[in-house]
């Protein structure tokens, strides 16, 4: 039997950006779940942080909208957070049938360390690149991600 361990994928597949850019993605997660789970957290526990410290108090609905965090999903993580006191819930003044949520002092706190893990794990990510890399990557990127999400609106 022919053993194929360390053999590289056919050249046409080498080449294709959208595959290159798929095998980055998987790294980058991989690094940031672990670099995440030094805290005991997940990469939603970190979104709904940012986003709540970013803009302030939101219901979940707005927040899921910000940050793409499924309604399931939503509701998971802003109880998970609660627990731990990193934000609160109270019900909106104005529609009492929803909640309002809002990050808590130790959520603020929890937030800087989960920036500096996130930080750590974007130089591993990135090691084999220069500053300047990094920057030209962090460009195109972003004009890729901005290109077709205008497309699906």
């Amino acid at each position: 039997m022919e053993t194929t361990e360390g053999t590289p994928p056919p050249k046409r597949l080498r080449g294709l950006p959208s595959r290159l850019t798929n095998q980055a993605a998987l790294n980058a997660n991989r690094i940031v779940d672990q670099a995440l789970a030094q805290a005991g957290v997940r990469r939603y526990h970190y979104a709904l942080l940012a986003a709540l410290e970013e803009y302030g108090p939101a219901s979940q609905a707005a927040l899921g909208r910000r940050t793409g965090i499924d309604r399931s999903d939503m509701v998971a993580t802003v109880n998970d957070l609660a627990e731990r006191q990193f934000l609160e819930r109270a019900p909106d003044p104005e529609d009492r049938r929803r909640n309002i949520v809002t990050v808590t002092a130790a959520g603020r706190r929890q937030l800087a360390h989960l920036d500096q893990l996130i930080a750590a794990a974007q130089d591993e990510f990135l090691a084999p690149l220069s500053e300047a890399d990094r920057r030209t990557l962090i460009d195109l990127l972003t004009r890729l991600a901005e290109h077709h999400r205008d497309k699906q609106h």
